[in-house]
């Protein structure tokens, strides 16, 4: 099934959450010197264009990277994350996807392996990576990246930052993730591994943060951030999360700073909440 396309929700508040995370995540791991893999296996087309019929369609990002960059006074890693957002894109009216974010934060010692099925955005990521001058630092896969993820473990760095950003689109991607970390942590126990996930009133997203848990139950990392009550009809999006197995030591104090700002910021009612747990060995 190939019919999600991140351009209708591209800088919407699930966005904000995940390139944040991702965002302190690559800048903890850019303070040593030795280098290391990033790896996407659901890379989407890398850049947006917010002005598309498709991000007009549903407007997501008037809810998510519209209200960031009219928030006044912010600080921290928060106001950091917002001014390397508008250094790194080329044009006003773009968003980045997490290739063009990470893209832009790795170094040149670093390599990115970026996975993507669906054709059309596979041939938009190419052109991207190929705009952001990527070059031999880079592979682009048209393949399942929870298979090429696996293929490509352990590193040869022995350092990796994995991002696994399904659409959950078929009830299949939340048992995937499961057993695709669950391999990975097999063959390379260190890698720091990031899923990110929708909060929705389906037992299966509600259930994923404690199986993932179980995998790591004394290193992780469940930070999730609700913008609205969920509907009464229980359908819909009301948040998301992200899960990380062996986090970045600082993580936890950097969000535990900055979710309750972005949390304000990203409020649509009076049920918007944050919420963060982890263990850290």
């Amino acid at each position: 099934m190939l019919s999600y396309r991140h351009a209708f929700h591209a800088g919407n508040h699930a966005d904000m959450l995940k390139h944040f995370t991702l965002f302190l995540a690559l800048e903890y791991f850019n303070r040593k010197d030795k280098p290391y893999w990033y790896i996407d296996t659901h890379s989407g087309a890398g850049l947006y264009d917010l002005g598309s019929s498709e991000a007009q369609k549903v407007g997501e990002y008037k809810q998510g990277i519209t209200l960031l960059n009219q928030a006044q006074k912010l600080l921290g890693e928060l106001a950091e994350f917002k001014g390397r957002l508008k250094h790194i894109l080329p044009q006003q009216n773009l968003y980045c996807g997490s290739p063009w974010l990470a893209q832009a934060l790795t170094r040149e010692s670093d390599k990115l392996r970026l996975f993507e099925l669906h054709p059309s955005d596979f041939q938009h990521l190419q052109n991207n990576m190929r705009e952001a001058r990527l070059g031999r630092r880079g592979i682009i896969s048209r393949s399942d990246g929870y298979q090429g993820l696996i293929a490509l473990l352990p590193p040869p760095a022995r350092r990796a930052v994995v991002l696994i950003d399904p659409p959950y689109e078929e009830k299949q991607d939340y048992q995937r993730v499961a057993q695709t970390l669950k391999e990975a942590q097999k063959r390379f126990e260190s890698g720091c591994y990031m899923v990110w996930y929708p909060c929705l009133s389906r037992e299966e997203s509600r259930k994923l943060p404690e199986q993932l848990q179980k995998l790591s139950p004394t290193n992780y990392l469940r930070a999730e951030l609700h913008v609205h009550t969920p509907h009464a009809d229980g359908f819909g999006m009301h948040g998301s999360g992200m899960f990380i197995i062996n986090p970045p030591y600082l993580l936890a104090g950097q969000l535990q700073n900055n979710l309750p700002a972005l949390t304000d910021i990203l409020a649509q009612d009076q049920g918007a909440k944050f919420m963060l747990d982890y263990q850290i060995k």
